[in-house]
């Protein structure tokens, strides 16, 4: 049956307000978490799909830049409404001194390397991890982490520690200068601006150019889930992905789908 104008845009109408629906519901499901941590209570926001204690699921980390919070990083980052099948974790950091910023350390950030701050990060993530087994079946080979800034420098830094533990990395407007001799291949799709004045775009490239030597990565070509990035294939199945954008050191409101697409596509074997 051959449907009118007036009918195909009904059916447009009411997708879109199923899809607007679903995704509000997504976001309003965050619940608040609390773990203590040698003594220091920590928090974080969790999505968990339905279906998260019965069926195998993927878990994304998402780690707020410095001065950030959870709230926001949940909000901006969205990537339970990107991929609703997964769990999605917003950790909250504590105040920390900043490499770039804030070194009296009056805001919220991450640990840079092993040891900093007594690694109460990285126990912070081995807690979360532990917590999400517990009440829910993890699916082990698809684990993700990403964050933005000071959060995507954290996210190198679980690369180079805790790397057995993840599936892929999307690390945004970071460096991994700190920990580069720590890194063992695994998957990962870098964002960054080309006009960054924090973490200058060079000091990106060289992260890129690194990542790219570890994962033994041949030349570039356009990505076929995204032709504005570009693809560094790897022989032993770790890919980098370039998500290179005009921009300066905030978010890119794009990132999250790219991310999401990339983690979408890679699980340990």
């Amino acid at each position: 049956m051959k449907l009118s104008s007036a009918q195909k845009s009904a059916l447009l109408v009411g997708f879109i307000c199923i899809l607007g629906l679903a995704t509000s519901q997504a976001a309003e499901a965050l619940q608040s978490r609390e773990f203590v941590i040698d003594g220091v209570k920590r928090e974080a926001l969790l999505y968990s799909p339905e279906k998260a204690k019965a069926v195998p699921s993927p878990v994304i980390f998402g780690f707020h830049g410095h001065g950030g919070n959870m709230k926001n990083s949940a909000r901006q980052y969205h990537f339970q409404t990107l991929w609703p099948e997964a769990i999605a974790i917003y950790p909250q950091g504590l105040n920390t001194p900043g490499r770039l910023t804030d070194p009296e350390g009056k805001k919220p950030g991450w640990q840079s390397s092993p040891g900093d701050q007594g690694d109460r990060d990285l126990k912070f993530f081995d807690a979360m991890l532990a917590e999400l087994h517990k009440n829910f079946k993890v699916d082990d080979k698809r684990i993700y982490a990403s964050g933005h800034s000071n959060g995507g420098g954290f996210t190198y830094l679980l690369w180079a520690t805790r790397g057995d533990k993840f599936a892929a990395f999307g690390p945004s407007a970071a460096s991994a200068t700190k920990n580069l001799g720590l890194l063992k291949p695994k998957p990962v799709l870098h964002v960054a601006g080309e006009n960054d004045p924090l973490v200058k775009f060079a000091w990106q490239q060289a992260t890129l150019l690194a990542v790219r030597r570890v994962n033994q990565c041949g030349e570039g070509q356009p990505w076929e889930l995204d032709e504005n990035c570009t693809l560094y294939p790897s022989p032993i199945g770790a890919p980098v992905v370039a998500a290179i954008h005009p921009g300066t050191h905030a978010y890119s409101d794009k990132a999250p789908e790219v991310i999401v697409k990339f983690f979408k596509s890679q699980a340990q074997k």
